[in-house]
């Protein structure tokens, strides 16, 4: 099977006004910005876009104008999980007739649940969807971590075929894509680990730092799947220090303070997310300054 996308998949924020409601005139543009910068699949709704704060409407509304937005140039994934299986079914229906052409499923988080309880979760999802599922495992975030065995088992449904892993082990990534074959595709979730993951067998990365670096990072990507090693090494060792700064708060805090800086969009984030400290702050801005050879390679400027 075809992959949904090779390359950089960009985990879009969600932009707010200071009155904490969406601008969509923002999130257009924020998704030209992306498209014209060579990002290869936009996934909406995510962590990064604050999708746990959204209302049913507001995330089905989102879904619908990165829909019309995008209008068939790269994919649009949904991120439709939850830690309640029948929430989420019902959300994969809803997020269906707006047009997605895949979901991002977050492990159950808080109630959690067995290594069974997640193969039995997944599949109910898949059975209830028309669309491929994307399994995402995030366990700093959710408490809960895949085992390479049981990717093993959510291959065998034909409905679920990729993976976002975010957790930060290579040996456990390079043993879940060697059990796995060509059953199911691996996307990284961790910035810091874009070269290495690709080298190991991932088709890309679902990227927070893509919503300020969207070319570069689709670069990198490429590089490294097309076997430019030293090269691709080179470029993520030179985006480190502004990685690090990206996850110097809790994302999508300092992203979303990246963003403002460098485009003048409001940093809101919904409660209980808040702003920065001064100092971390500062510090987030001082990188950019420093980094600033970087954002000099992003072909098309945020308009």
């Amino acid at each position: 099977m075809k992959p949904i996308f090779c390359g950089s998949g960009v985990a879009l924020i969600t932009p707010f006004g200071k009155d904490g409601k969406i601008d969509y005139d923002v999130f257009s543009r924020l998704i030209e910005f992306q498209i014209s910068n060579k990002t290869d699949a936009i996934i909406v709704c995510g962590t990064t876009g604050e999708g746990s704060t959204l209302t049913v409407e507001e995330r089905l509304s989102l879904f619908s104008l990165a829909v019309e937005k995008v209008n068939g140039r790269v994919p649009v994934i949904a991120g439709t999980g939850s830690n309640s299986t029948s929430f989420s079914v019902e959300l994969i229906k809803e997020a269906e007739k707006c047009g997605i052409d895949a979901h991002l499923s977050v492990t159950p988080y808080y109630n959690k649940t067995s290594q069974r309880g997640l193969v039995e979760h997944y599949f109910r999802l898949a059975d209830n969807s028309n669309k491929p599922i994307i399994v995402y495992n995030v366990p700093s975030r959710t408490g809960m971590n895949i085992l390479p065995e049981t990717y093993r088992r959510l291959g065998q449904h034909h409905n679920i075929v990729a993976v976002k892993e975010a957790d930060t082990s290579i040996t456990k990534l390079q043993k879940s894509i060697a059990l796995c074959g060509d059953t199911i595709d691996f996307y990284i979730g961790n910035d810091d680990m874009i070269v290495p993951a690709v080298l190991a067998g991932c088709k890309g990365v679902v990227s927070v730092l893509a919503n300020i670096l969207p070319h570069f990072t689709h670069n990198m990507v490429y590089s490294a799947l097309n076997g430019k090693i030293e090269y691709s090494n080179e470029m993520q060792h030179s985006v480190l220090c502004v990685i690090e700064a990206l996850f110097s708060d809790v994302s999508p805090i300092p992203v979303k303070a990246a963003i403002e800086s460098l485009y003048g969009i409001s940093s809101f984030c919904r409660l209980p997310l808040c702003y920065m400290s001064d100092t971390v702050k500062h510090n987030l801005i001082e990188t950019l300054k420093d980094s600033k050879y970087l954002f000099d390679s992003e072909a098309v400027k945020f308009a």
